[in-house]
Order: C-alpha cells, then structure tokens, then sequence
C-alpha cells in the first residue's frame, strides 16, 4: 500500500509524543530544562555530522571539502525568499490555531514545541528519500527506521515541552504524503548528485533548529527552507561549485 510508510511513522510519533507528554508531567522544570539542553545539543550534532558527512572528501590521502559555494548560495537565496514570504510567521500562526483548537491557551511552549519538532522531523533528506521509495519502489523500510527516531526525538521534546510537540505529526503526514504523490514527478529530478546537495543544506537547517533550542530562538529556520529547493536546482542543472 502506497503511503503505509508515512503512516507507519506517523504512528510512532502520536506513541512517542503521548508518552513524553504524560511523562513530562510528573518532571520539574529543572528536569524539563535539562531534557532541552539534550534534545538541542543532540540535534546540533547530529546536523554538524550529516554536513561534515557530504562536504568533507578524501582525495589522495588529504582531506579536502565540496559545496561551500552551493552552501553559501543556496542559503542566501533561499532565506532572501523565505523572508520575502514570511514562512516562519505563517507556520507560527498554524501553530497559535492548533493552540486555540485544542484548548491549550495558558501552555506557554506550545508553539515553540510545535515548531521545534516539525522542523526536526520534517527537514532532512530521509523526510523525502523515504516517501519517494514508498511511492516508487513499495519499500518504506527507510520511513520506518526514521520513525523510532522521530519517536525518540518527540517523546524528549514533548515531556520537556508539553503537547505542542505531539501536533508535530500534523504536519509531518503533510509533508510526507506530499512528497509520496508528487514523487513520480520528481523522481527523476532526485540524482544522487541533488540527494547530496538536499542533505547537506537540510543538514545545516537541522543545526540550526539545534541552536535554537540550547541558546533560545536566535535562527528563524523556516525561512530558509527555500533554500533546499536552491541546492537541488543546483544539481538539476548542472551546476557544481
């Protein structure tokens, strides 16, 4: 079935979402705090280790890097349009609306745990690699691996910052079953040349979700997600700097 491995991961965030979120309950705010720290500190790395990954090479025993020019292109670009369209606001304005709907208005970290875990969850080459070999190829072995990731990633940001971090999945379902219809367009255009590209960016903007979460909202993150469109054009024509 089509889109089983979306569902699949969906489900495994709903589990692990719930389970932060009544656990976190019973946590103090010392504790909560300490789990931020975790989740960011854990989520700086793991975006400095996905960049490090595509840019660092080896060539005749030195190390050498690629795609610092695509890097610094892609952002500028990209973020110059997000700003122009005001992503981030727009996204934080769904999230004040699902605060309104479900009756969350004195949680003061709803917002925040929303957008801190969509963006963890939804950038990042697996959040599109795994929907595409769903659709293409019946396989969605990928989407359920990323699931007890995501699972792990929401059940700390949840039990540290409450249920917002739980809706995350709306979007989530969104964005991967997006990308499982549209595959068979783009498919052709996802090169292990533009995977590259995508992951390195992608990785960048997961850094940068870290970096919000240990030293406070500093990055306006969403704004540069038009840069990952950027980085694989740079690959759909050609274009290597």
């Amino acid at each position: 079935m089509i889109g089983m491995g979306t569902i699949i991961n969906c489900a495994f965030v709903l589990a692990g979402g719930l389970l932060g979120f009544l656990f976190g309950k019973a946590l103090k705010q010392r504790y909560q705090d300490i789990m931020i720290a975790a989740c960011g500190l854990s989520t700086i790395f793991i975006g400095a280790g996905g960049t490090f990954k595509q840019m660092l090479t080896i060539t005749d025993g030195a190390l050498g890097t690629q795609g610092e020019m695509m890097l610094v292109i892609s952002m500028c670009l990209g973020g110059l349009l997000g700003e122009i369209l005001n992503i981030e606001a727009r996204i934080e304005q769904f999230g004040e609306w699902l605060k309104v709907r479900s009756h969350s208005e004195r949680d003061a970290r709803f917002v925040e745990g929303f957008m801190s875990a969509s963006f963890t969850l939804c950038i990042g080459a697996m959040a599109i690699i795994g929907p595409m070999n769903d659709a293409l190829y019946g396989d969605y072995t990928l989407l359920v691996t990323k699931g007890i990731l995501d699972m792990i990633i929401v059940m700390a940001l949840s039990s540290s910052m409450g249920k917002g971090a739980v809706f995350s999945v709306i979007p989530l379902a969104l964005w991967q079953g997006l990308m499982t219809v549209v595959a068979a367009f783009i498919g052709p255009m996802m090169t292990p040349w533009a995977l590259s590209n995508l992951s390195l960016v992608g990785n960048v903007l997961i850094f940068g979700v870290g970096v919000n979460l240990v030293f406070g909202k500093k990055i306006r993150v969403a704004n540069y997600l038009p840069a990952l469109v950027v980085a694989v054009l740079f690959a759909v024509f050609g274009i290597q700097i």
